[in-house]
């Protein structure tokens, strides 16, 4: 036993998931064009490649989505103001940043 806790000890990052890394434009276009994102509870979102994007919380929402500056960025009518997030990515979680620092996780759906 103490040989394991030596091993763990001598060897860094062994049980660390892995970390989020920040994406940029392309990345981020990759990532999201054509999939969808878990966010539990029966909440999802899908990210098309016309730019679309649907919602779904309880009941749908229809939005726009873009990549601007290597953020991502949404439009959620009536409004006609653009959110931009910046992207982090850990495995098959994506992250959502807002420039407060809030942060949104989704999962990708299989």
């Amino acid at each position: 036993m103490r040989r394991f806790a030596l091993i763990l000890a001598l060897w860094p990052g062994l049980l660390q998931a892995e970390e989020f890394r920040t994406l940029n434009g392309d990345e981020i276009l990759t990532a999201l064009t054509g999939h969808k994102l878990d966010y539990g509870q029966g909440i999802w979102q899908t990210f098309d490649d016309t730019m679309l994007t649907q919602y779904f919380s309880g009941g749908p929402s229809s939005g726009r989505w873009a990549v601007r500056e290597d953020r991502y960025c949404s439009l959620w009518p009536p409004s006609d103001l653009w959110a931009c997030y910046d992207v982090q990515k850990s495995g098959r979680v994506i992250r959502f940043v807002d420039d407060n620092g809030g942060t949104t996780e989704g999962t990708f759906a299989e």
